[in-house]
């Protein structure tokens, strides 16, 4: 899993409430198990009309937002199924920050196991965050992990909370698989002396 530490992207504004996952990726996507090749059907039902082409009128189909790399979003985002596709595409497409006022628990946990900052903010600083979102290719944010920061396009700053463990985590690189790789020594000491004291187990 990629590092997360400082992030300077466009942020789109995605200003809908209850986004669920089958909205972030439709179910007829989840033929694969593979990680990659999502990010084309992120948001298809919003992204594309019914012959196939783009809908110009969704903000990652928009020239300036078409490379953002932090979505700030409506209330309750990741609302439904616990597909963990959804946050694949996302990083797919290149999302690695949802801003929003509050998440579902499962997508909430899926996040950070792949490498995407969720945070969570205050229906005020959302309210900011939409603004500058909404200056297209000047929407430029930058969000510090270690400080816990976002600064917007004008210098403003707000703070967020993140558990120390997930923050940990994410710095690092580490997801649960690398949590693991991170006590081979221990686990493999431990081996070590459970044979020498149980030749038998």
């Amino acid at each position: 899993m990629d590092k997360f530490t400082t992030l300077t992207g466009v942020a789109a504004p995605l200003p809908l409430v209850n986004v669920d996952t089958d909205m972030i990726i439709p179910k007829q996507y989840l033929k694969t198990i593979k990680r990659t090749g999502l990010g084309k059907g992120l948001f298809s039902e919003l992204r594309y009309n019914e012959d196939g082409s783009d809908n110009p009128d969704f903000v990652l189909n928009k020239p300036a937002y078409s490379k953002a790399s932090i979505l700030v979003a409506g209330d309750n985002f990741g609302c439904g199924s616990s597909r963990e596709h959804a946050p694949w595409a996302l990083l797919d497409h290149g999302i690695r920050c949802v801003i929003s006022t509050s998440f579902a628990d499962i997508f909430y946990n899926n996040c950070f196991k792949n490498g995407i900052l969720p945070i969570v903010v205050t229906p005020e600083q959302l309210e900011a965050l939409f603004d500058d979102a909404s200056r297209g290719a000047n929407a430029v944010v930058t969000v510090d992990l270690e400080s816990q920061t976002i600064t917007g396009p004008d210098g403003g700053s707000i703070s967020f909370e993140i558990d120390p463990f997930r923050k940990h985590c994410l710095l690092n690189g580490l997801d649960d698989i690398g949590l693991t790789q991170v006590k081979a020594e221990k686990i493999h000491d431990y081996e070590a002396h459970l044979a020498a004291d149980r030749p038998w187990a």
